[in-house]
């Protein structure tokens, strides 16, 4: 029985190409900046959003950390929505090695943040209070359905926080599916951010790594920041290899990942006892709710897995399910063969 893995985009397999770069790279010392691999890696990642420096760093929690960490000192604050992957899933680690405090502003269904909610948040300077110094965006928004951020309201916050002297760090995991979405270059959706985190191994399906990108300044400190949460590797260009891979082939194909998903969300829109809004469905990430009190998430989710279909229970109601590389069309039909013949035998 083939596995249908829809959990996430992080179960993506590398590509022939990226094994065989992998088998090809020619490596250094990284922390001497001698990886051959990793410095082009770097500056492609750069060019490719605009900026002028990148640095490689294991996981796209670690490039947010270490972000966090460059942009904020400890007792600082930075303002982030209620429902970001910033603030929700990684182990609260800006406040645990940064004493970096959160203050969360209401997520809009589209993922966006009120631009008032995000003024009103910013603090008056006082001696109470921590002082706030970054503004925290995700595009594409995970927890929201893959929501797109354009790049007009990007910039409008951009325009806010430099009213206001404050920075402000994208979560870009999947800012590359954000572009294609769209149909644009995704240096608009960075142009005005001060720094940004993008993965490589979601669905640009690399096995390893993101990169973070801003100013030279910014990432001269980054990457003092790696190293103090243990991110140096040494002969990295083994994993960066993979990831030039993936810039270079893998960006264009986001979009039958985005295919996928909508005729998912609309075969699953079609089953009674499943719900969606299928207008939330923009990228490769489709949330639907179980809507049949006979049974749980979790107990569908178990259903679902012993006839080889794997998603994801994400709290209340709702499930997951991601498109990505190595989901083909057939595989959708399949999986929605198998919610129906679930959900019919309630």
């Amino acid at each position: 029985m083939k596995i249908i893995d829809l959990r996430s985009d992080t179960v993506t397999l590398p590509t022939p190409a990226m094994r065989e770069a992998i088998y090809q790279a020619e490596v250094g010392d990284d922390v001497f900046g001698e990886d051959p691999t990793v410095n082009r890696l770097e500056e492609m990642a750069a060019r490719r959003l605009g900026k002028e420096a990148g640095l490689f760093v294991v996981s796209g929690t670690m490039g947010n950390l270490v972000a966090l960490l460059t942009h904020c000192g400890r007792g600082d604050e930075f303002i982030v929505g209620h429902l970001a992957h910033t603030f929700l899933y990684e182990a609260g680690g800006s406040a645990a090695l940064g004493g970096i405090h959160h203050r969360t502003v209401l997520n809009q269904p589209d993922g966006t943040l009120h631009l008032a909610d995000v003024e009103a948040a910013i603090r008056a300077e006082n001696v109470h209070f921590p002082r706030t110094r970054l503004i925290c965006l995700e595009n594409t928004h995970n927890r929201c359905g893959g929501a797109v951020l354009t790049p007009e309201y990007t910039k409008a916050v951009c325009q806010l926080a430099q009213r206001h002297g404050l920075a402000v760090h994208l979560d870009g995991a999947r800012v590359f599916d954000a572009a294609v979405a769209l149909g644009v270059d995704v240096k608009e959706l960075v142009e005005d951010v001060d720094s940004v985190m993008f993965c490589l191994s979601k669905g640009l399906s690399a096995p390893v790594g993101s990169v973070i990108c801003g100013d030279e300044e910014f990432i001269c400190e980054a990457r003092r920041n790696r190293k103090i949460v243990g991110g140096g590797m040494r002969q990295a260009g083994i994993i960066a290899a993979a990831g030039i891979v993936a810039l270079e082939q893998m960006v264009d194909r986001l979009a039958e990942d985005h295919a996928s998903a909508r005729r998912l969300a609309e075969g699953l829109s079609e089953i009674p006892g499943l719900a969606l809004n299928l207008d939330r469905v923009q990228t490769n990430i489709v949330i639907f709710e179980l809507a049949s009190e006979r049974l749980t998430p979790t107990e569908l989710q178990a259903r679902l897995g012993e006839k080889g279909v794997k998603l994801l229970p994400i709290g209340g109601h709702r499930l997951r399910a991601v498109t990505h590389y190595g989901i083909e069309a057939d595989d959708i039909e399949v999986a929605l063969a198998v919610a129906r013949e679930v959900m019919e035998q309630l």
